[in-house]
C-alpha cells in the first residue's frame, strides 16, 4: 500500500485533513471536568471522528476539547519529555525558552522530500534540544528571535495559499508567494513548545489543506495524544541510536526510549516519513541501530537517509564533527537500509 496515500488523497480532494475533521466532530465536555473525565471525552470523540469537514453547528468539537487539554499542560508544562513544570500560562519560561509563540520565518520551501514540496514551512524560534550540530542554530538557540503574528492572520495567509480563499487573494501576497502549498509544514527550531499556537491557527483555519509536524520526536506522551486526529503526516527525525550519543551531542536524556515510543504512535495514526540525518563517525552506533529499528517495528513508514550534515554551530567542538560523512559509510547504510527492506525517498 501506498505509505502516503491518504497525505495524497487529501491533495486530489478525495478526503479531508485530519483537523478538519475534528473541527467536525462533536465532544462533550465543560471546563469544570476534571483532566481524567476530560481526557477521557478527547478519547471518545476520537473514536467518533466525523469523516466531513462540516463544523460542529451548536457546541464543542474535538479541535476545542484538544485546546483545553494544551493549556492545562501549560499550566505546568509537559509538552515534551523534559517535563520542566514551568507556569507558561503565568509567563514562565522552560527549560527550552520558548514564551509566546515566535516566528522566524515562513516561506514556500522547495527543499523537502519530493512528494511535500512546495511545502509552506513556518518555522517557530526556540528548540527543546541542544543540538551542537544544528544548522539552524542561529533560530533554534534564541527563542525570542522572529515575530509574534496572530492565529487567525496565520490562518488567512494559510487559506490564500489553497484555493479557499483565492477570489479574494491579495495582489501583494500573489506577488510574494505565486503558487499553491501542498501542505502546512511545523517546523523549528521545534513545534513542540508552540502546540497550543498550531491549534488555534488549525481552529481558525478553513483551508483543506494536509497538517505536517516536523519534529525531533522528543514530545510527551499526551502531546502526541492531542496531535491524533490534528495532523496528517509525521516529518520524524530519528537521530540517535543510543542514549549516549543523545545526551552527549543533543542533551536529550532517555532519548531511544522516547523517541521508539513516538515513532510507534505516530506511525499508527498518521502517515510518517522518517529523516535520519547521517553523522560522521556515527554509522555503527546510531545509523545501523537506527535502521534496523525501524525495520523492524515500522516497516512500513517511508525513510530518508540523509547525508547533508556539515559541520555548524559547535560542531568544532566534537573531533569527529569535524568533517562530512564519508562517501563509503553512506553507501554503506543505503546498502543496509536495502537489505533490511525499508521504503527509501
Amino acid at each position: 500500500m501506498d505509505p502516503l496515500r491518504r497525505y495524497k488523497a487529501v491533495l486530489m480532494g478525495t478526503e479531508v485533513p485530519a483537523f478538519r475533521q475534528a473541527l467536525a466532530t462533536p465532544a462533550g465536555f465543560s471546563g469544570e471536568d476534571d483532566d481524567e473525565r476530560l481526557w477521557n471525552a478527547h478519547e471518545s470523540a476520537l473514536r467518533e471522528r466525523v469523516e466531513g469537514a462540516t463544523e460542529v453547528d451548536d457546541g464543542a468539537s474535538l479541535l476545542d476539547i484538544k485546546l483545553e487539554l494544551v493549556n492545562r499542560m501549560l499550566r505546568e508544562c509537559r509538552l515534551c519529555e523534559r517535563r520542566c513544570g514551568a507556569d507558561r500560562i503565568a509567563g514562565e519560561r522552560g527549560e527550552c525558552g520558548v514564551g509566546e509563540a515566535r516566528i522566524a520565518s515562513m516561506f514556500l520551501h522547495h527543499g523537502e522530500e519530493a512528494p511535500l514540496v512546495p511545502s509552506f514551512t513556518v518555522f517557530f524560534a526556540g528548540c527543546n534540544f541542544e543540538c551542537v550540530f544544528c544548522q539552524n542554530y542561529d533560530i533554534s538557540t534564541d527563542p525570542n528571535c522572529g515575530r509574534e503574528v496572530s492565529p487567525d492572520s496565520l490562518a488567512r495567509r494559510i487559506e490564500n495559499l489553497t484555493d479557499v480563499g483565492r477570489a479574494g487573494f491579495h495582489v501583494s501576497l500573489v506577488r510574494e508567494w505565486g503558487e499553491k502549498a501542498k501542505n502546512v509544514n511545523w517546523v523549528g527550531g521545534e513545534p513542540t513548545p508552540n502546540l497550543r499556537y498550531v491549534l488555534e491557527v488549525l481552529k481558525d483555519c478553513r483551508a483543506n489543506i494536509p497538517q505536517i509536524w516536523n519534529s525531533n520526536m522528543y514530545m510527551s506522551e499526551p502531546t502526541m495524544r492531542l496531535l491524533q486526529g490534528a495532523v496528517d503526516l509525521y516529518l520524524a527525525d530519528f537521530k540517535y541510536g543510543n542514549d549516549e550519543c543523545a545526551m552527549r551531542l543533543s542533551g536529550a536524556k532517555d532519548y531511544t526510549r522516547v523517541v521508539k515510543r513516538n515513532h510507534r504512535l505516530a506511525a499508527a495514526h498518521a502517515e510518517v516519513i522518517v529523516r535520519h540525518l547521517m553523522l560522521p563517525g556515527h554509522l555503527e552506533c546510531c545509523t545501523i541501530p537506527v535502521l534496523d529499528w525501524l525495520a523492524e517495528n515500522t516497516p512500513n513508514v517511508l525513510v530518508n537517509v540523509m547525508d547533508q550534515y556539515h559541520p555548524a554551530h559547535r560542531a568544532s567542538e566534537f573531533p569527529e564533527l569535524r568533517v562530512g560523512v564519508k562517501a563509503k559509510d553512506y553507501e554503506m547504510a543505503l546498502d543496509h537500509a536495502h537489505s533490511l527492506g525499508l521504503r527509501l525517498i
